[in-house]
C-alpha cells in the first residue's frame, strides 16, 4: 500500500513539473515577455497575437497527435515528446535571431502543452486510486500556475539579458523530461483504436463550447495581460512583472478544484467561475494604471482559469469514462481554438482602437460562457463528489471507479 501510494505521488510531482514547464513557462511565458518582444523584433499588436495564434494551433495539432500517441504507445511516449518539446521550443525562442524564428519557437512550445494534458490525465487516471484521482487530476493541472510563478522572478533576474530566462526556461524542461522519463509508466488505453463510443456522448453539447469559450476569453491576459500593463497602464518592467508572479502563485489554488466542485457541483462551479473570471479580465481594461487593483485581477484570475481547466479535466474524464486521455484532448482541444481566434482578434482591436477594448470584449465572451455550464447536478456517491448524472453512461462494472459526468 505504502509503495503504490508513493508511486502515485511520485507520478503526481512528475505530471505537475511537466504541466509547470510546458504551459507556464515554454507556452504562458510568451506573454510575460510581450513588451521585450515587441521592441526587440519590432512587432505590433496584431503580429503578437499571430505569433501567440500559431502557438495555440500548434497546441490544437499536438492535442490529436497526444490522443494517439497515448493509445498506441502509452502514456509516457506522449510526456516525453511533451517534454522534449518543451526544451526545443524555449531553446529556439532564446537564440531567435528574427522575428520569424521567434514565431517558430514559439509555435513549437505551444505544441509541447498539447501533448502534455492528454497523456498526463490518463497516466493519473489509470495509476491513482479512484479515491484521490480528481484530486490528482487537478494537482498535475495546477502545473501552469507553477511555471507562471517561476517565470516571473527569473524574468527579473534576467533583466536586461531575455535569452538567458529562456535558455534557463530550456534547461528546467530537459531536467523535467528526464525525471519524467524514469516515472511516468507506459500504460496505454484498453481499447485497441482508443476511440470512445460514442464518438461524441450528450456531454459534448455543452462540454465543446464551453471550452472553446474559456479559450476566447482567455486570450486577451495570457498574450497582452504583461503588455497592457506597460503599454496602456505605464507600469514598470518590474511591478509589471510581480502582477504576473501574483497571477501565478495563486493560479496553485487551482490544485483544490476537485475539492471545490466536489462540494459545489460541476454546474455551479463553472457558472461561477466564468463570471469571476469575467470581472478579473474586466479590471484588467478599467483599472489598467492602478498596480493594486491589477494585483487583485491577476490573483483572480490566476486562481479562476487554473480552477476552470480542472473542472475541464475533471468533466472530460468523466464524459469519456473508457478513454480518458481522448476527454480530455478534445476539450483542450477547444480550448486552444477558442485561444488561436482570439489572441489576433484581441490584437486587432488593440490597434485599432484600444487594447481596453479587445479586454472587455474578452469579458462579455466570458460571462455568455455561463450558457453552456453543465445542464444538471446531482450528487453521486464517489467520495461525495457532486456531478452531472445522464452525461455519459458507465457501465456497470465501472460504476465504483468512475463518476459520471
Amino acid at each position: 500500500m505504502v509503495s503504490s501510494y508513493k508511486r502515485e505521488l511520485t507520478l503526481t510531482a512528475a505530471g505537475l513539473s511537466l504541466i509547470a514547464v510546458s504551459y507556464g513557462l515554454a507556452r504562458y511565458a510568451y506573454g510575460l515577455f510581450a513588451p521585450t518582444l515587441r521592441a526587440e523584433f519590432a512587432l505590433d499588436g496584431g503580429t503578437l497575437g499571430a505569433i501567440a495564434a500559431g502557438s495555440y494551433v500548434a497546441y490544437c495539432l499536438a492535442v490529436i497527435v497526444s490522443t494517439a500517441v497515448t493509445s498506441r504507445w502509452g502514456a509516457r511516449t506522449g510526456a516525453l515528446a511533451a517534454g522534449a518539446t518543451a526544451t526545443a521550443g524555449t531553446a529556439l525562442i532564446a537564440a531567435a535571431p528574427n522575428a520569424a524564428v521567434l514565431a517558430l519557437g514559439v509555435v513549437l512550445a505551444g505544441a509541447s502543452t498539447g501533448l502534455a494534458s492528454p497523456s498526463l490525465a490518463d497516466a493519473v487516471s489509470r495509476v491513482v486510486r479512484v479515491t484521490r484521482r480528481d484530486r490528482a487530476q487537478s494537482v498535475v493541472n495546477a502545473g501552469t500556475g507553477l511555471g507562471v510563478l517561476i517565470s516571473g522572478p527569473v524574468s527579473l533576474l534576467a533583466i536586461g539579458d531575455w535569452r538567458l530566462a529562456w535558455w534557463a526556461f530550456a534547461a528546467a524542461s530537459a531536467l523535467v523530461t528526464l525525471w519524467i522519463a524514469r516515472v511516468v509508466p507506459a500504460v496505454k488505453e484498453d481499447r485497441k483504436s482508443g476511440l470512445p463510443s460514442p464518438l461524441l456522448p450528450p456531454a459534448t453539447g455543452r462540454l465543446l463550447p464551453a471550452a472553446a469559450t474559456l479559450g476566447l476569453a482567455s486570450a486577451a491576459i495570457w498574450t497582452f495581460g504583461r503588455d497592457i500593463a506597460v503599454s496602456v497602464g505605464g507600469l514598470s518592467e518590474t511591478a509589471s512583472t510581480v502582477v504576473w508572479i501574483v497571477l501565478g502563485a495563486v493560479g496553485l489554488a487551482g490544485a483544490f478544484t476537485a475539492e471545490l466542485t466536489s462540494r459545489a457541483g460541476l454546474r455551479r462551479a463553472w457558472s461561477a467561475g466564468m463570471v469571476l473570471f469575467a470581472v478579473a479580465t474586466a479590471l484588467f481594461a478599467l483599472a489598467t494604471r492602478s498596480l493594486p487593483a491589477l494585483i487583485i485581477a491577476a490573483a483572480l484570475f490566476g486562481a479562476v482559469y487554473i480552477g476552470l481547466t480542472g473542472v475541464l479535466i475533471l468533466w472530460g474524464t468523466r464524459a469519456y469514462p473508457t478513454a480518458p486521455a481522448f476527454g480530455v484532448g478534445v476539450s483542450f482541444l477547444m480550448l486552444a481554438l477558442g485561444q488561436a481566434v482570439g489572441a489576433p482578434l484581441i490584437g486587432l482591436l488593440g490597434d485599432l482602437i484600444d487594447l481596453r477594448a479587445g479586454f472587455l470584449a474578452a469579458a462579455a465572451i466570458a460571462v455568455l460562457g455561463v450558457l453552456f455550464a453543465p445542464r444538471e447536478a446531482t450528487t453521486t456517491y464517489n467520495f461525495g463528489v457532486r456531478s452531472l448524472s445522464r452525461v455519459s453512461p458507465v457501465p456497470p462494472e465501472r460504476e465504483s471507479r468512475v463518476d459520471c459526468a
